[in-house]
């Protein structure tokens, strides 16, 4: 593998902005797609668990539906992709199980060996001072964050919301019956050439404000 330099991640990264308006006729291709999709497989999550599911919404006639309770956010219906980002509601024993005979099958070892690995998820999805809700939703923010990185390499522009009531989005996507919960909204593609936010500074403290090293 070639690694980028660092300037290249940094110019991507300072090109890179919540996009407010989005070009409707740009879409993003099959191939750059299916990228962004594999970096989404690939977040890292607690445990490595991964207690989410990433939908992805391009019909138009659902998006408009979307729109009414995405705060009138034009995003949801003018982005080439939307990803609602949501999390599994039942994360329990059984799922960590799953999860073993996954890892077993993948790394050839006996699901055996994995048994005190299993214990210990286990035993921390058993405390009763864990709100397992909010420890899923602290994974997907991972996600998001990968997933903005990555669109940002591949040219891509996106835009992070939490603008949007997830009750009805989980309504009209159905996603209470297929056992997920949304929590982030994404739209991606590309940004409009009329959008103003597009060539604004980026408000940011100084590094040194906000990374110290210690001895």
């Amino acid at each position: 593998m070639i690694p980028l330099s660092p300037s290249q991640v940094i110019e991507s990264l300072e090109w890179r902005y919540a996009t407010k308006q989005f070009d409707a006729s740009k879409k993003i291709d099959p191939a750059t797609w299916s990228a962004i999709e594999d970096s989404l497989v690939l977040t890292p999550s607690s445990f490595g668990m991964q207690p989410w599911k990433f939908f992805v919404i391009t019909d138009d006639t659902i998006r408009q539906q979307l729109l009414e309770h995405s705060w009138k956010q034009a995003q949801v219906v003018d982005a080439s992709h939307v990803v609602v980002l949501a999390i599994k509601k039942q994360v329990d024993a059984a799922e960590v199980d799953r999860y073993m005979a996954s890892t077993a099958a993948a790394r050839e070892i006996p699901v055996e060996s994995l048994e005190g690995f299993s214990k210990v998820i286990k035993g921390f999805l058993a405390n009763p001072n864990l709100d397992k809700q909010e420890w899923a939703a602290k994974q997907v923010y991972i996600a998001l964050g990968q997933l903005m990185a990555t669109a940002a390499l591949l040219g891509v522009d996106a835009c992070p919301m939490e603008g949007f009531v997830p009750a009805k989005y989980d309504e009209v996507l159905g996603l209470d019956k297929l056992g997920y919960a949304s929590v982030l909204v994404c739209p991606l593609g590309y940004r409009h050439s009329d959008d103003k936010y597009a060539t604004q500074a980026k408000v940011r403290y100084p590094k040194a404000e906000v990374v110290q090293h210690l001895p």
